[in-house]
């Protein structure tokens, strides 16, 4: 597909990025739809709270295990190949899962459109980088594709209020249905991508030994709150992750085409993007788990009256990215993080003040809609730094790194929060579980203040010295890009 660098756009160019985002948007409705509709999955399945940890964690550990292989696997296949087989498993799946009457099938379901993510987002994300040259076009894009996320983060989350009331399935029947469309509407607009560069030939054994070490890492923090991090089972999952990855290392460094060259880690901003996109996903969703539940059990609120509570921080995202995409291109990238990580700790601070009686104007709309900020300053810009300096035939893997850090980060940081959570109230998501669950999403979120102001700090050094570098052999317009990050 062929690149371009003008803000204006043919109806070709725009359809093909209203399809692209209409994955992300499906990713999120799913995301948020299934959030809301956990107490009432829980109820019907008779699933506990570690139970239902699996119907978030089987579709991260799948999401998070894949997502490097998905990811090179767009570079070298094709990305619209990948992306429409991707998305018809996805939607089969979806059907799957509404028609499970038992706790176990809907997990497995959960874990399948958890890989088919793990192939559709990178693919997604690389057709975005390489049709939008570096710059104010891809700005403009990656912002409009960060708003169509919130916008179906926001509307995943009323939808599925309503949809509840009807029956939990239908928030898996209607994500089935979007997908479809999409699928159908993509094989149409997206254009084929240049012919697969698979020179080298394709990394058979990163792809077992990252996939496999991935697996058994998230496999391990989600299941440790539960049999103990001490347990036989889990030392035995970190172990094996770390040899596997240990393994992993070793071939990249080797082959002629690796599933992960592992030079762009030498990449201040591009590591610095990976790490705040962790901690941003990582203690929201942990936050999320908890307050849901709490919110909907202690207040006795509907599923659409908790649904309606999450609503403006949703809708913040998604009006603001055309402003956010500007104020990349005046400021850069990481000013803009920063002040997101700042807005995101101290929405954190305020949502400790949740009480046993619901302060929706005075504590809970304000520090949620300080997570909607911190979304929108953190999560585009991020995606801009994380992919720039990077070769168009590395996009998907950049993209799939970047996905790779959020599920698996957030995979992580929500196994601590449960085994927070389960010291605390042996489960019961009470107030005494949201306070511990709030106090770890906000210790997570000073570690991103601290990750953010290295980055404002050095990137303050590189206008006065070397920036930080993919590479030593970075062409000097690579460069110049990283000096604007």
């Amino acid at each position: 597909m062929t690149s371009t660098d003008s803000l204006r756009w043919d109806a070709r160019l725009w359809g093909t990025l209203v399809v692209l985002c209409a994955a992300l948007f499906l990713d999120a409705l799913d995301v948020s739809m299934v959030a809301v509709a956990l107490p009432s999955i829980g109820e019907d399945l008779e699933m506990s709270t570690s139970a239902l940890q699996w119907v978030i964690g089987g579709y991260v550990l799948g999401y998070g295990g894949f997502l490097l292989l998905g990811g090179r696997a767009a570079d070298l296949l094709g990305r619209k190949n990948v992306f429409l087989i991707a998305l018809g498993v996805f939607a089969i799946a979806s059907i799957l899962g509404g028609l499970a009457t038992d706790g176990s099938l809907l997990i497995a379901t959960r874990f399948i459109k958890g890989i088919s993510a793990a192939f559709t987002a990178p693919a997604a994300f690389s057709i975005i980088t390489t049709t939008f040259a570096e710059g104010p076009a891809r700005n403009k894009a990656l912002g409009i594709f960060s708003a169509t996320g919130a916008s179906g983060f926001s509307l995943g989350l009323v939808g599925s209020g309503a949809l509840t009331e009807v029956g939990w399935q239908w928030t898996f029947f209607v994500p089935s249905v979007v997908a479809a469309g999409v699928v159908i509407a993509a094989a149409m607009l997206i254009p084929r991508s240049e012919k697969p560069n698979s020179n080298g030939g394709f990394d058979i054994a990163g792809a077992v030994t990252g996939t496999g070490a991935m697996l058994l890492l998230v496999y391990g923090v989600v299941t440790a709150p539960e049999h103990g991090w001490g347990a036989a089972s889990s030392i035995a999952a970190f172990v094996g992750a770390a040899v596997l990855m240990a393994s992993f290392i070793t071939i990249e460094l080797k082959v002629k085409s690796p599933l992960l060259r592992l030079g762009v880690l030498r990449s201040g901003p591009l590591v610095r993007a990976n790490l705040g996109l962790t901690v941003l996903f990582g203690s929201y969703l942990s936050f999320q788990f908890v307050a849901m539940q709490y919110i909907q059990r202690e207040y006795g609120w509907s599923p659409i009256q908790t649904a309606l509570t999450f609503l403006p921080a949703g809708l913040l995202v998604a009006f603001t990215s055309s402003t956010v995409a500007k104020l990349v291109n005046r400021f850069g990238t990481t000013p803009l993080i920063l002040v997101g990580a700042i807005g995101q700790l101290v929405g954190y601070a305020i949502l400790l003040r949740v009480g046993a009686s619901p302060a929706l104007f005075t504590v809970l709309i304000p520090g949620l809609l300080l997570m909607g900020v911190a979304f929108a300053l953190i999560y585009s810009p991020a995606s801009v730094q994380g992919t720039s300096g990077v070769p168009d035939n590395e996009q998907g893997m950049a993209g799939g790194l970047l996905n790779t850090s959020m599920q698996v980060g957030g995979a992580i940081i929500l196994a601590a929060v449960t085994a927070v959570v389960t010291a605390e109230s042996g489960g019961v998501p009470n107030l005494d579980a949201l306070h511990a669950a709030t106090r770890v999403a906000a210790g997570i979120g000073a570690v991103g203040v601290l990750i953010a102001l290295y980055g404002w700090f050095r990137a303050r050094q590189a206008s006065v010295s070397a920036p930080d570098t993919i590479e030593d052999e970075l062409s000097a317009e690579e460069i110049a890009v990283l000096e604007r990050v």
